[in-house]
């Protein structure tokens, strides 16, 4: 092999493994940054895994909204129909967030609290993320079909 092209052939090398390098470390940084989306049903049956980091999403149980005196530490539970999961959150909550609303937490459970580091409350009574609408729409279905048999037992 002549020098010309031994030195074309390790550039092209070099290239390539730069290229994979490149294209590694922004997959590793992007999967940091991604946040699924879980009801509280999922997260319960273990769904979200060792996930450091996700979003949870659902109706903010009504009954369930308490603050601590004197701080901004919110706690209240989220329920999909199915499943409620308490959360815990010490910012200052969107003016639209009440009970019996759609919210989308994101951020970390800790000892079987979801610990919120962002909370986003629906803007008004049409709109939900479609994914949420989705899950929730499964659930609702599921808890509609169970809630007769459970009033004609009464």
């Amino acid at each position: 092999m002549n020098p010309v092209r031994r030195r074309r052939l390790l550039f092209v090398l070099l290239i390539v493994a730069v290229a994979a390098i490149a294209t590694t470390l922004i997959v590793l940084a992007l999967e940091r940054n991604v946040a699924y989306l879980y009801t509280p049903a999922e997260v319960l049956r273990g769904e979200a895994g060792e996930r450091a980091r996700f979003r949870l999403g659902g109706m903010v149980e009504k009954g369930s909204f308490r603050r601590e005196a004197g701080s901004l530490e919110a706690h209240f539970r989220v329920t999909d129909g199915d499943a409620q999961l308490p959360v815990v959150y010490d910012r200052i909550l969107p003016d639209l967030f009440r009970e019996g609303q759609a919210v989308v937490a994101t951020g970390t459970m800790k000892d079987g609290v979801f610990v919120a580091e962002n909370v986003l409350a629906k803007h008004d009574e049409s709109y939900m993320p479609k994914e949420l609408s989705d899950k929730m729409g499964t659930a609702h279905q599921k808890h509609d079909v169970q809630t007769p048999a459970a009033e004609s037992a009464n």
